[in-house]
């Protein structure tokens, strides 16, 4: 029987068990500690965001104990909060096998470096190990899976037989894993569409409407897109599930703790107020300051990144701030400095057909 462990019993960790928990697997999930394993085996979240009456499917074991949970595993998946995942990794690495397949569902940038997840376990396993690391992004909120609604993701990996390794064991009726080998762009997608999210929020709590809301998403898009080529990724995996996708799902729906954080803040709460009382960890707010810190080392320009770093950071006025965005200069949608977006879909000859 196929061994499955999921470290961390996070809002999304616990989700990814009960997708799992739909196949015949050994699954076993890693919690902090002792009275965490234990509410967990109860049912007895400490968040509001699991659908009410949901219940830990049977057969899912729990424990605090890193050995226990992960000797002799087939895949981890490794579902903690992004600015804990060098912690994590340190603990667990010794327990990694060979062939043990590394699924990071961390949607984030570590702040210290700038780094995307894969690039951490990397620095925090055995080289041996470093082909078996794989990720997993998308749209994807977990109340909605949790309550049995069809979703699906993607799993990267820089070796497509890993990718196609991820996606089996993943797919679950109603849960379809795609793959790509662009462990880059997926990544990326996942952390920057976070920051968009925030904006979000403001833009709906200002009560903006549609119309702006989405020309805010998509020139958030082409923002991640110009970064996101910059650092490595594919434009075309930008364009995707893990980049638009998730992007779309993020900024849509108020289930996504980054558009509340924004939606909040229009109400006049503090950031500190908002993440001492909110369940669980906006990662859009600590991505801000990773985009904007790597923007400004490569020089890259990127407006909404920059206005919502000072809100953040800064305390600038949310009203304000969503004005000047949406008063910017006119220019063409792909400019942008050091951009390089015209190169990448300047207008082509178009081909001779003959019938």
């Amino acid at each position: 029987m196929t061994r499955i462990a999921v470290v961390g019993a996070t809002t999304w960790g616990i989700t990814l068990a009960a997708v799992l928990a739909r196949k015949d697997v050994d699954l076993r999930i890693l919690a902090r500690t002792e009275d965490e394993a234990a509410m967990t085996r109860a049912s007895v979240f400490r968040t509001p965001r699991l659908p009410e009456g949901f219940v830990l499917p049977k057969g899912i074991s729990v424990t605090a104990d890193g050995a226990e949970a992960l000797q002799n595993t087939d895949a981890i998946i490794v579902a903690v909060p992004s600015q804990s995942m060098r912690r994590n990794m340190k603990l667990i690495a010794p327990h990694i096998g060979k062939r043990t397949l590394i699924i990071s569902a961390a949607k984030g940038l570590e702040v210290e470096t700038g780094k995307r997840m894969s690039e951490i376990i990397a620095e925090e396993t055995r080289k041996d190990i470093h082909d078996n690391i794989t990720v997993l992004s998308g749209p994807n909120l977990a109340w909605e899976i949790l309550a049995g609604r069809p979703a699906v993701t993607v799993i990267a990996a820089e070796k497509e037989s890993r990718a196609r390794r991820g996606a089996k064991l993943m797919t679950v009726p109603d849960f379809c894993a795609f793959t790509n080998t662009d462990m880059i762009g997926v990544e990326l997608g996942g952390a920057l569409k976070n920051i968009i999210a925030l904006g979000a929020g403001i833009v709906d709590g200002l009560g903006y409407g549609d119309n702006t809301k989405a020309a805010f998403m998509t020139r958030g898009l082409t923002e991640i897109t110009a970064l996101g080529t910059a650092l490595g990724a594919n434009p075309l995996t930008l364009a995707g599930l893990a980049g638009q996708g998730d992007l779309i799902a993020t900024c849509s729906s108020k289930l996504s703790r980054n558009h509340q954080v924004g939606a909040r803040l229009t109400r006049g709460e503090s950031l500190e107020h908002i993440q001492a009382t909110m369940n669980g960890i906006a990662e859009g707010v600590t991505t801000t300051l990773v985009a904007w810190k790597l923007a400004q080392q490569m020089g890259i320009e990127m407006p909404i990144t920059e206005r919502l770093y000072r809100v953040l950071y800064h305390g600038d006025d949310v009203r304000a701030t969503a004005k000047e965005l949406m008063a910017a200069a006119a220019t063409h949608e792909l400019a942008g400095r050091k951009w390089g977006l015209f190169s990448l879909f300047r207008r082509r000859k178009k081909p001779e057909i003959a019938f």
